[in-house]
């Protein structure tokens, strides 16, 4: 036989082979980066952030599956198995940490590596929070998106108690696991007292709290509730609208999803288009930047989004301080 037919032979025999061609297999995806996913939830109730991730990945130049893979590490709403999950990936050597939800995964990230790259998105200040030196200047193996929604408090109680001022009584429901839970209720009750409003701070971090938080709002009379920016929150909230319109509570959220999925109104930024951009980090980290050389994004607009609908079974008309500036109406 031949050189060239032997070796002809050969290629053909490691493209039909069984045994052959699942090392060759296994050998391209080993050169595939490989991202850490760690997330405060579940992936189905992430499932279009992690799309818009996906989608600045592959915006700067990896698809998974193809030229990058994915390694997921879901919390379920348990932020105490976090320390866990991000030990895990560290010990899988992945090389960029992507930390999804509130801040808790980011300082189970950070508590885990000191080397490995983390890219964050989440809606606390990662400078009282103590993840980065500045927003500019990062420093260490940490930048990432953050989308300020924790720090809207007393701006979307002001926006609902606008469209209801004659409520007497509100609340704000918040996750006490959520690592700045104590300062978001501390804000609210600010807010709340500059605004002549008694005010109660309900608990939840379980489904079962939820339906828990709602039945104590309505023995104390609350008129009118500001929900806390949280991942349990986005996760439940066609639980968390359905219980408002169920008990005819006007509730401001932080977020559009909430208010497509039937609620009255929302605040904050967009989320997938943040979760966008930290897959665009998470890129340029792959592509070798360095996190201390990329600043902390944040938002450059908030959105304010009404639904109509609910308004009127609600009874409330909006008024045109309201209307004019909304960014979008929901009819």
């Amino acid at each position: 036989m031949q050189r060239r037919e032997f070796i002809t032979l050969l290629g053909g025999a490691a493209a039909t082979s069984p045994i052959l061609w699942p090392l060759a297999a296994r050998a391209q995806q080993a050169r595939m980066p490989v991202i850490g996913l760690l997330g405060s939830q579940s992936a189905a109730e992430w499932a279009h952030l992690v799309a818009a991730f996906r989608e600045g990945l592959r915006e700067i130049g990896y698809v998974e599956g193809q030229n990058a893979a994915i390694e997921y590490r879901w919390a379920e709403g348990h932020y105490d198995r976090l320390p866990q999950l991000a030990e895990d990936l560290v010990r899988r050597n992945v090389g960029v940490i992507f930390a999804a939800g509130s801040p808790a995964p980011a300082l189970a990230a950070k508590a885990a590596t000191a080397t490995i790259p983390i890219v964050f998105a989440n809606g606390a200040d990662p400078v009282k929070l103590g993840l980065v030196a500045s927003f500019n200047r990062p420093g260490g193996n940490i930048t990432g998106i953050s989308f300020l929604t924790a720090d809207l408090g007393a701006k979307r109680l002001g926006v609902i108690h606008e469209l209801a001022p004659t409520v007497a009584v509100g609340a704000i429901l918040i996750n006490p696991t959520n690592p700045v839970a104590e300062s978001v209720a501390r804000d609210a009750r600010e807010a709340a007292r500059s605004l002549g409003l008694q005010f109660h701070v309900l608990n939840a971090s379980t489904d079962q709290d939820i339906d828990s938080a709602f039945a104590g709002l309505i023995q104390q009379r609350i008129g009118l509730l500001l929900v806390m920016a949280d991942p349990v929150f986005l996760g439940g909230r066609l639980q968390l609208v359905a219980l408002a319109a169920r008990h005819a509570i006007p509730a401001i959220y932080f977020a559009r999803e909430f208010v497509a999925a039937g609620g009255l109104m929302s605040y904050g930024t967009n989320i997938g288009a943040a979760y966008r951009q930290a897959g665009q980090y998470t890129g340029k980290i792959l592509k070798g930047a360095k996190p201390a050389d990329l600043p902390v994004e944040q938002p450059t607009k908030f959105e304010l989004v009404i639904n109509l609908k609910t308004a009127k079974t609600l009874g409330l008309e909006v008024p045109p301080s309201l209307l004019t500036p909304a960014d979008e109406v929901i009819e």
